[in-house]
């Protein structure tokens, strides 16, 4: 197999779980050296753990960077300890980290909300920012930035009025990073996840009813995977995509485009 992602050295905020752990363990078998960002609790190290379990030898490239990605200073620890791990040069920083609970709008209270904007939006904000420091100042300068949006950053969600916002600004994050980085060769893209099965939506597709009126939805016939991610998140990481920034990338099975 060609490794896409041979000496590349990567980070992934909330990577121990879902999609973002789906993309570490793809980054690795293709070569990277790759630093993981999980909540600083004990259930998100005994997740690592596994992780570590999982990946076998690749291990050796592995390495966890805890910390609340809500807190603005998170970013930049975790750039500074992934470069003491790894050398000065950072290539990918994928921000996949976020929450979603639902709640209904009306009576949705102050503390999920700003909880929500705190971690998916600003935590994402200045992570990115950290990431893209260390990419403009390293020699040569340059890099590649990718922001989980979601399908949600498209379309409405009755019960998501908090979430959807969150993804709709990580969306335009990219597109103004894209124009704001370009100079110094950093590219920015999105990917917007359709329904996929994680952690975070669990229990509403618990529902059997409403599992089955998505899945008639998707014109792929099947809920998404985490691993879907993965393959489009080594595209924007690797050298194939070498001209594309400020683009956005749906993963959704197709299910934005089935009106039906």
């Amino acid at each position: 197999m060609a490794k896409l992602l041979e000496g590349k050295v990567a980070i992934i905020t909330g990577g121990v779980t879902g999609i973002g752990r789906a993309i570490a363990i793809e980054y690795l078998r293709h070569g990277a050296r790759v630093a993981v960002n999980h909540f600083p609790d004990g259930k998100s190290a005994q997740l690592y753990e596994s992780l570590v379990q999982e990946v076998g030898d690749a291990a050796d490239a592995l390495v966890a960077v805890p910390g609340d990605i809500s807190q603005p200073d998170t970013g930049e620890d975790l750039v500074t300890q992934t470069a003491g791990r790894f050398g000065d040069r950072l290539d990918v920083f994928v921000s996949n980290a976020g929450i979603c609970e639902f709640a209904d709008f009306l009576t949705i209270a102050p503390d999920l909300v700003n909880k929500t904007i705190s971690t998916n939006l600003n935590g994402a904000f200045f992570a990115i920012q950290a990431a893209a420091r260390r990419m403009a100042t390293q020699k040569p300068p340059g890099g590649s930035i990718i922001g989980m949006s979601s399908i949600s950053a498209l379309v409405g969600g009755a019960r998501q009025t908090h979430y959807t916002p969150t993804k709709a600004a990580i969306l335009s994050l990219m597109q103004s990073t894209a124009c704001a980085l370009g100079k110094y060769n950093i590219r920015c893209n999105a990917l917007l996840p359709g329904t996929i099965r994680t952690q975070l939506n669990e229990g509403d597709l618990a529902d059997d009813e409403k599992r089955r009126y998505m899945e008639g939805r998707i014109p792929l016939g099947r809920l998404g995977q985490p691993a879907d991610l993965a393959g489009p998140a080594i595209f924007l990481a690797s050298d194939m995509s070498a001209y594309v920034t400020g683009a956005q990338l749906l993963v959704d099975g197709g299910l934005f485009v089935n009106l039906q």
